[in-house]
């Protein structure tokens, strides 16, 4: 079994930052994929960023130069800088992991962990 933990959520005024981070543990993968979703809402779960094994990134383009995904390998542990908060960033934002590629849709991954509540006020 996987274990994911998400923390780092928060309020904060539009503008401002926050850092998600995200520990897996439990099951061994060779090279994992990890990624960040988001679920504002009413709204379906939504891809943000993606990353490698390799560190790759990949990003949504609704986040892309405000977002920084990262991770260390060592520690099974993926970020999430997050810069230039909108209100539309407004959301539930978990944590993802798979073998192989970082594909963006939610259904192919198949461990989850509990979510993250971020808030930007406007």
């Amino acid at each position: 079994q996987v274990q994911l933990v998400e923390s780092g959520g928060g309020l904060v005024q539009a503008g401002g930052s926050l850092r998600l981070s995200c520990a897996a543990s439990g099951r061994t993968f060779s090279r994992p994929a990890m990624g960040w979703f988001r679920q504002a809402p009413g709204k379906e779960r939504e891809f943000v960023a993606t990353i490698s094994w390799d560190a790759i990134p990949n990003y949504a383009g609704s986040v892309k130069g405000r977002f920084t995904i990262s991770r260390d390998n060592a520690k099974n542990t993926v970020y999430l800088q997050m810069n230039s908060l909108k209100p539309e960033d407004t959301a539930i934002y978990y944590c993802a992991i798979r073998e192989g590629r970082p594909l963006a849709g939610v259904v192919f991954y198949d461990y989850w962990g509990q979510g993250t509540q971020v808030t930007v006020s406007s």
